[in-house]
């Protein structure tokens, strides 16, 4: 992959609790864990007619530079929409250390 494909600014963020403590109340939030360059791509008519037949939520593909830590618990934002990750992040097929790629499907993660 081309430096040039990864044109699009992503956040990459994950839930954490934290105690109010005026209160003492454990609330949870998200909290940015990255901010990185991705490719955001939908997915193509032909692997959405797969995933549908697998009843798969999965809506989409982003790809980022490899970063150890990125876990399927975590989000994206991109352009104010909110991506799920499903699934493990997958690897490049060279040496595994050069690109993530990130199954995603829209809508809100909660956790």
């Amino acid at each position: 992959m081309r430096a040039g494909d990864l044109r699009h600014p992503v956040v990459i963020q994950h839930q954490t609790t934290q105690q109010d403590p005026a209160t003492g109340e454990v609330a949870t939030a998200w909290v940015d864990f990255a901010r990185v360059w991705a490719a955001v791509d939908p997915l193509s008519a032909r692997d959405l007619i797969a995933a549908q037949a697998s009843q798969s939520q999965a809506s989409g593909r982003i790809t980022i530079r490899y970063r150890p830590g990125v876990l399927p618990t975590m989000r994206i934002l991109h352009r104010g929409q909110v991506f799920t990750i499903i699934g493990q992040p997958l690897p490049d097929r060279n040496s595994g250390l050069e690109y993530l790629t990130l199954v995603v499907a829209t809508g809100v993660n909660d956790g």
